[in-house]
């Protein structure tokens, strides 16, 4: 009996320490700027070919999505790898490969599809312990990627209340959130904070943002978390609608 008691204790005290573990993985944002009138050629493609053939150098797929307002004629997705060096092997294997080879060839006898790419890379942000999970939702929601840029030394003071307060906040307010990465900047350069929300509309989303803006808990928050100084210079946001083969819907 004694050692059964035992032995859930440690099982207890085990878990607390799985649930923490850190998100080791390399991420990357990657987005297409296609040529005009080639953005379906290119969603073809990744549905019938990319896909599968980045999952067989090592590639896991996280999410795809259009932006809902698609003036740049983009395409937005993330994978994740289990080392930046793992990275750079998978993408080198992936250009070699004779199957991609001839799918590219085969895809752009119409003419060429990517005009440019934007790549940003990712790590799980380890101040803001949140798993980062692919998963299906039925009905589909709309997704908002969001950036912030905080002054010098603040990201600390960013992650901190996103960690204790906003999440939660945001969960009140019908927020979903997705995922929480810094960007592996160069130069020693200060990462910015990078994370996804899900929504059940645009709509919606407008609304649950005024919602939080006006919530006195959050306005207290910021309040107290700005007492030295602010600690994000700039924003940005994307809508973002998730393709049909996307693992996160």
């Amino acid at each position: 009996m004694k050692t059964l008691l035992s032995y859930c204790l440690l099982l207890l005290c085990a878990v607390p320490s799985f649930a923490k573990k850190k998100d080791t993985r390399y991420f990357e944002l990657r987005i297409y700027h296609c040529y005009p009138g080639r953005l379906d050629a290119l969603v073809e493609r990744f549905r019938d070919h990319t896909t599968v053939i980045f999952e067989k150098h090592g590639m896991e797929n996280i999410g795809y999505w259009l932006p809902v307002h698609n003036e740049g004629n983009d395409l937005y997705y993330i994978l994740a790898y289990p080392s930046k060096e793992a990275r750079d092997a998978s993408w080198k294997a992936f250009g070699e490969d004779p199957e991609w080879k001839e799918v590219a060839r085969k895809s752009e006898e119409g003419g060429k599809i990517v005009e440019k790419v934007t790549s940003v890379f990712l790590n799980a942000a380890s101040d803001i312990p949140f798993p980062i999970r692919a998963s299906k939702k039925d009905p589909e929601r709309i997704f908002e990627l969001r950036t912030y840029y905080s002054p010098d030394g603040q990201l600390p003071n960013l992650q901190t209340r996103f960690r204790e307060h906003t999440i939660k906040i945001f969960k009140k307010h019908g927020m979903e959130s997705i995922g929480y990465w810094t960007t592996a900047e160069k130069d020693a350069a200060q990462p910015h904070l990078v994370y996804i929300l899900a929504h059940p509309s645009e709509e919606a989303a407008k609304t649950n943002w005024d919602a939080f803006r006006a919530d006195p808990q959050w306005v207290k928050v910021k309040a107290d978390s700005e007492k030295d100084g602010k600690i994000v210079d700039r924003t940005e946001s994307v809508f973002l609608r998730p393709l049909p083969f996307s693992k996160i819907k």
